[in-house]
């Protein structure tokens, strides 16, 4: 094959200009209101916009496509409920720019394969749909009708249902998902990937083993009565700026604030609300009380230090420290966990987690006599390889302190992409419960498939070794997201066809099948036009309410349509007549879909009418209510023993985290700043401790090449720059997806099968420039 005429899976290896300031330690404030405007100018639509921006995530407006923090149950702000992300993210929404025939007719798959993924991605709204024929090198324009026949022809074609893959990204609305896994059930597969696989499936699995339910248990109005608030494994600063006023509002009514985190991020340390006066004209609030640097994967070693702490002084006040009786009532295996607690040392854990015993004092001492505590985590403790070990570790922590099921008190898992919660609850699983399938059975009146389907890892896995052929995305940037790209690219090569939904143009598009198309879909912000009146569709936020989300501007192309007609046309065009679901009636009646999702799902009664409410409703949660029913225990939640992770590294290793930029949601590059890192115009660059730059020979600026030698296979990632960071001793940090070339598709979290994209051993060398490296 003539490697030059196969487009790339990666960014390119090209430096732009690095302007390094360091860290900041006050994040939002007049530079959050800025940029967030900017991008709104940038894309020339400031009335359109603007406009817009006043309408997202207020009651009775749409909900925005980028994180999946909750709004608040009450008055929100006249101002915007929006952060700096979110207006970007709406900004590439509204965008009159287009991405048409014309476009594609013009430019070659191979040659924007040579851009970035920041410069794909602010090519415009894609307008029409498009197809890759065989050998071409150009996309063309096909109609609807005939891209929906050429995706029947396919699956029809395939020896089993399940050599078709349908992926989901979070975005994708309530309606929209139930009738996707519907139609994947119906065509006879399981074979259902999602965005959970890569970011939450580790929460997932731990909670639903130890308080019976895989969600969180609080909600927003937790955060403003509670006593302690524990961030660990994630920065609300980038990932969930609106969270910072939840935290805002805790700390002025008296909490006390914990952050755990390898990195110190300024979204950790100090916030000037944007919301306020006080917050753009003042000196902000500072948030963190306390900030535990934890080396990577020695959060477990740091839990049970702080545990050891917390027994040690419940034996001093027995009864004060630890909720004895909640532990009688609501919990097994209490005794055999302190058991275990006591074969520990307390100068190893400390050692092991790379936090001095001062600190961890310090931050029992804030716990000792509190028993209203939150704690909050991100894919910082998701995306280890003992992810799941850990997440139920911070569950004994809860239970110790009876944490759970009272005001101010629980467990807060921080997802990211809008409604991937929403996707799980609609249905979304790889691994779906035979009650649920039997349900279906029973108001549809077909057999749904009981075999588990392939989750993102396995998928990727069964494309590459050809027993998957059909690759059907709805939504997402696949190739981007996913670890070991080059081998997730030859898996998706080896396609007969992918299919891609989108809003706009990205590197997946471009890695492609055999055969490609891109259906160009509604966003958020759309109105939806269904025979000539306009819809509402729902989503889940990350604390369980379910509310409506109605767009307000006009489509960029007539040729757009929404998610929920292309799933019902392609269940049309595949199934024909065998299929006993009235796909027509759902395409033109969102209300009849909502109707039947009421009948399926639990929680969901009278949905119709609840979630036209303004401010939707909250699904029932028996954890938050202090019930807990897993598949082993009724009404109790199970003390877990967790090992300490050994980690040993070779002299010239490193232990890598991945991370996104300040510019950055998921794999969606608005722009070249990292402004709370002090990094400017450059994404490739990796973060090292000032001692490992000295030892290596490494100075700042210094250019490097990064190796990872799982299996026994070396992957490369070419072209770094050194930037001295206070991270711990033998640990770096890089951003995606820029490394996920060197994450191993083996290297997952025990249990959920996450790729661990937060522990990755990596070797660093002085760069070799291309020819050299051909040679060598």
């Amino acid at each position: 094959m003539d490697e030059n005429n196969v487009p790339s899976a990666e960014n390119p290896e090209k430096l732009l200009h690095l302007k390094a300031t360091g860290p900041k330690k006050i994040a939002a404030g007049i530079p959050a209101v800025m940029a967030a405007l900017s991008d709104i100018m940038e894309e020339g639509v400031p009335i359109r916009g603007t406009g817009a921006l006043f309408v997202m995530n207020q009651k009775g407006g749409f909900d925005c496509s980028s994180c999946a923090w909750p709004d608040p149950d009450d008055e929100r702000s006249p101002v915007g409920e929006y952060c700096e992300n979110g207006a970007k993210a709406l900004a590439e929404e509204a965008t009159t720019k287009k991405v048409t025939a014309e476009f594609f007719s013009q430019n070659s798959v191979v040659d924007l394969a040579k851009l970035t993924d920041f410069e794909i991605g602010r090519k415009g709204r894609l307008a029409e749909p498009m197809y890759l024929p065989k050998g071409a090198t150009h996309y063309q324009p096909i109609s609807w009708d005939n891209a929906f026949k050429k995706i029947a022809e396919h699956l029809n074609s395939l020896e089993s249902p399940h050599e078709a893959i349908f992926y989901t990204s979070g975005r994708t609305s309530n309606e929209t998902s139930f009738l996707y896994q519907l139609f994947a059930k119906e065509f006879g597969t399981n074979n259902m990937p999602d965005c959970s696989n890569m970011c939450h499936e580790t929460s997932g699995t731990a909670l639903s083993s130890t308080i019976g339910i895989g969600k969180g248990t609080v909600t927003l109005n937790d955060f403003y009565d509670t006593d302690v608030i524990i961030i660990i494994g994630h920065n609300p600063g980038t990932n969930a700026p609106r969270m910072m006023s939840a935290l805002e509002k805790g700390k002025k009514n008296g909490a006390k604030i914990i952050a755990i985190n390898p990195l110190p991020e300024a979204g950790l340390m100090g916030f000037k609300n944007p919301q306020e006066i006080s917050g753009v004209l003042g000196s902000g609030v500072q948030l963190a009380d306390l900030y535990l640097p934890v080396k990577i994967n020695g959060d477990m070693a740091l839990l049970k230090a702080i545990e050891m702490l917390l027994h040690e002084a419940e034996q001093k006040m027995p009864g004060k420290v630890f909720d004895q009786q909640f532990i009688a009532d609501k919990t097994v295996g209490y005794e055999e966990f302190i058991d275990h607690l006591k074969g520990h040392s307390l100068e190893s854990l400390a050692a092991d987690a790379g936090v001095s015993v001062e600190l961890l004092r310090e931050a029992a001492d804030m716990l000792t006599l509190k028993h209203r505590i939150i704690v909050c985590w991100g894919m910082g403790l998701t995306q280890q390889p003992n992810g799941v070990d850990m997440l139920k570790e911070i569950v004994n922590l809860v239970l110790l302190k009876g944490s759970i099921g009272k005001q101010g008190a629980g467990l807060c898992p921080v997802r990211g992409h809008s409604n991937v919660q929403g996707n799980r609850t609609m249905l979304i699983n790889e691994k779906p419960t035979q009650k649920q399938l039997d349900r279906l059975k029973e108001v549809f009146g077909f057999e749904p498939p009981r075999e588990h389907g392939y989750d993102v890892v396995n998928a990727i896995r069964a494309m590459h070794a050809g027993k998957a052929k059909v690759f059907f995305a709805m939504g997402g940037n696949f190739i981007s997201a996913t670890p070991d790209t080059l081998f997730t690219a030859e898996a998706l090569r080896r396609q007969r066809l992918t299919v891609h939904v989108s809003t706009k143009l990205n590197r997946s598009h471009l890695v492609h099948g055999q055969e490609a198309l891109i259906l160009p879909t509604l966003s958020r912000s759309d109105k939806d036009m269904v025979n000539g009146e306009a819809q509402f569709i729902s989503t889940e936020n990350s604390m369980g309410v379910v509310q409506s989300s109605k767009g307000i501007l006009q489509p960029v192309s007539k040729q757009l349509i929404n998610e929920t007609h292309i799933v019902c046309r392609m269940a049309m065009a595949t199934l024909g007549s065998r299929s006993v679901v009235d796909w027509e009636r759902y395409a033109n009646n969102y209300d009849d879909i909502r109707d039947v999702i009421e009948q399926c799902i639990p929680g969901f009664g009278n949905y119709n009418a609840r979630v036209r409410q303004k401010g939707g409703f909250y699904l029932p949660n028996a954890a938050r209510d202090g019930n807990f029913i897993t598949d082993e225990f009724i009404d109790r939640a199970p003390f877990t023993m967790n090992k300490i992770p050994v980690n040993v590294l070779a002299e010239d290793e490193y232990l890598m985290a991945t991370t996104r930029t300040h510019d950055q949601f998921n794999t969606t590059i608005y722009g070249l700043e990292d402004r709370y890192r002090g990094i400017k115009n450059e994404r490739r660059v990796v973060f090292m401790n000032q001692k490992d730059m000295d030892k290596a020979g490494y100075a700042s600026g210094e250019k490097v090449d990064l190796f990872n030698y799982n299996d026994g296979i070396e992957r490369i990632a070419r072209l770094f720059v050194v930037v001295p960071y206070p991270v711990p001793e033998r640990n770096t940090v890089t951003y995606f997806p820029e490394t996920n070339v060197l994450i191993s598709v083996n290297n997952v979290v025990g249990e959920s099968n996450m790729p661990a994209a937060k522990y990755v051993k990596i070797k660093i060398r002085k760069h070799i420039e291309a020819a050299a490296a051909v040679i060598r």
